[in-house]
């Protein structure tokens, strides 16, 4: 009787260590938190940096080389890497699958015409780039448009010495063990409240996940936007909660994810 008592005790034991590991698998915290921003636009540094730094969080900031804003504000995206943000690679200039329903995309950066061979150099160049702009020679890629693919083939396996990890657009929650490192799943924001933004985030407290958040607009400067309460809010809420939620840049929770998944 004793022993099977024992046993019984054992295993329960076993299952709360085991518990306990499933919520707080993310560097010691029940979940992580990406916040990204693509495009390089104004807004990001007029309504975006100043919030996040004021908090203490570090995003990634998927750089489009050639944007206007880069162009014009060059000194002050070079700050992002000095306060800890990434500056992660979003092309040269941004090019996307043109056709029906995106006549907005310009012919000359329409995937259709392009091959794998200048979609990779454009993505190296860029990389250069802000190999220059920060330093450094780890960072993350972001699918543009979420488009994969000139034609019917895949450009990323070309560039994964390059990288480490590439952000999809597919709305999931990413599970430790189960992400694939080249298309990590994010929650694009349009329009949503900052009640909805965090109950993305509670969801991912709940599930022991991680979040990654795609922001375009905010307050302007794209058609994918978010208000400024809205964006507040959330952050607010990240901050709040830094004692369960790990917020960090998208390179770093990707090197984290690649330690620890299942062999």
């Amino acid at each position: 009787m004793k022993k099977i008592i024992l046993f019984l005790s054992l295993i329960q034991l076993m299952g709360a260590a085991s518990h306990a590991q499933t919520n707080a698998a993310w560097n010691h915290k029940k979940c992580a938190v990406v916040i990204t921003y693509d495009d390089a636009i104004d807004q990001h540094l007029d309504n975006a940096v100043p919030l996040l730094d004021s908090l203490g969080l570090k995003a990634t900031f998927y750089v489009t080389a050639f944007s206007t804003s880069m162009q014009a504000r060059m000194s002050e995206w070079k700050k992002l890497a000095e306060h800890g943000h990434e500056l992660g690679n979003h092309t040269l200039y941004h090019p996307c699958l043109g056709g029906v329903g995106r006549e907005w995309v310009r012919p000359d950066y329409d995937m259709r015409s392009y091959t794998v061979r200048r979609m990779v150099d454009e993505v190296k160049m860029t990389n250069l780039f802000l190999q220059l702009l920060d330093g450094k020679t780890k960072r993350t890629f972001a699918y543009t448009c979420g488009d994969m693919k000139i034609g019917d083939s895949s450009f990323i396996g070309a560039l994964k010495k390059d990288f480490v990890a590439a952000r999809g657009v597919t709305s999931r929650l990413n599970i430790l063990g189960q992400t694939n490192l080249w298309n990590v799943d994010c929650f694009g924001v349009n329009g949503e409240s900052g009640t909805q933004l965090i109950g993305w985030a509670k969801n991912a407290m709940q599930t022991g996940s991680l979040l990654v958040v795609l922001f375009h607009g905010v307050s302007g400067g794209n058609g994918l936007d978010v208000s400024l309460a809205a964006h507040r809010e959330f952050l607010q809420f990240l901050k709040q909660n830094e004692k369960d939620i790990w917020v960090a840049p998208m390179v770093e929770v990707a090197e984290y994810i690649g330690k620890h998944q299942v062999r």
